[in-house]
């Protein structure tokens, strides 16, 4: 007997390993980490929104981790996290990746745009909405959507009345020569800096102010550290969803186009959302002791006749940034 288990032995473990190798394994759910710096905005809410549409959609063959407040960084190294891969998407100001192409700074022309509604119809013009998505491909980044954010505010720590208080005033802007420009044009020192090294620069006085979406500065309670607004509305904000291309392009069709298509409409949903906001965070900086002032007509005209030429100007320089500025400008031309 004892010879015949110990014949059998090995058989009997050869037959529970070839068993337990043979039954397929449950497949891991694939982790998409996003990341943005904001929080409680158009940008948050795209986050959770797709998140929650792509889970489902996936049947939890994707799992969605989103990550607002610059939990996983920098912008720059959540920038570069989605173009190696450690990160799989970044939503954000399309100007923080002029570094990659100069072109993603087009969205930020100043003196163009009637209003947010014109801003908006412009960047979903089907033609100029593919060309800019397309943007970062040769740079590992994928584009997928791109929704509004607002009219671009003077937020100061002190009060600006009018054009002249700007003069001399340090003002943080994104990373882009076309937000420069606007400063050298109102006579104030463009400082580009990173969101959130902003709030201390503000309170210990290292930066007068900064160029801003309401939305964005309420909700992250700028008022705190610098309650003056000064409405000037003479350029727009957008937000862009990038994501890594290599992760994109190995998921299967089905999955691929799942991402896209809820992208597409959840970005459409979150614009519509946004111009909503836009209107209740106004109201909700001043319920929080904030102030706004706005421009006359007279210097409102005055501001957008200085701002009109720097697109052409700064994307003279490049024939590619050109030729998508130019791309914009006829698409804003159908949307009025």
């Amino acid at each position: 007997m004892n010879k015949v288990i110990k014949k059998c032995a090995p058989l009997a473990a050869a037959a529970v390993l070839s068993a337990v190798f043979t039954v397929p394994l449950a497949a891991q759910p694939l982790v998409m980490k996003m990341g943005t710096a904001t929080i409680n905005d158009a940008q948050h809410e795209w986050m959770k929104v797709f998140s929650a549409a792509v889970e489902k959609g996936s049947n939890g063959r994707i799992k969605p981790e989103i990550y607002p407040a610059s939990q996983l960084g920098t912008i720059p190294r959540m920038i570069e996290g989605t173009q190696f891969g450690s990160v799989q998407a970044w939503i954000g100001p399309p100007e923080f990746l002029t570094g990659v192409d100069s072109r993603y700074e087009v969205l930020s022309v100043p003196g163009v745009f009637k209003d947010a509604l014109h801003y908006s119809r412009t960047f979903q013009d089907p033609e100029f909405s593919a060309a800019f998505l397309a943007l970062g491909a040769n740079r590992g980044l994928k584009g997928l959507a791109i929704w509004i954010s607002g009219p671009l505010v003077v937020n100061t720590r002190t009060p600006v009345r009018k054009l002249a208080d700007l003069e001399g005033k340090k003002v943080r802007v994104l990373a882009s020569p076309m937000q420069t420009e606007q400063m050298r044009q109102l006579k104030a020192t463009a400082v580009p800096m990173s969101l959130g090294e902003v709030m201390p620069a503000l309170q210990q006085g290292t930066i007068d102010g900064m160029l801003a979406s309401i939305p964005v500065l309420t909700a992250m309670r700028f008022y705190s550290a610098a309650k003056y607004l000064y409405e000037s509305n003479y350029s727009m904000a957008a937000s862009l969803a990038v994501f890594n291309k290599a992760w994109f392009d190995k998921l299967p069709p089905d999955l691929q186009k799942l991402l896209a298509d809820s992208a597409r409409k959840v970005a459409a949903d979150v614009n519509k959302w946004s111009l909503d906001f836009i209107v209740s965070q106004r109201g909700a900086w001043i319920k929080a002791g904030g102030e706004i002032t706005q421009p006359t007509e007279a210097e409102r005209a005055r501001i957008m006749k200085a701002m009109a030429p720097i697109g052409a100007e700064v994307t003279s320089k490049k024939p590619e940034e050109k030729a998508m500025f130019e791309a914009m400008m006829k698409a804003a031309k159908r949307a009025e």
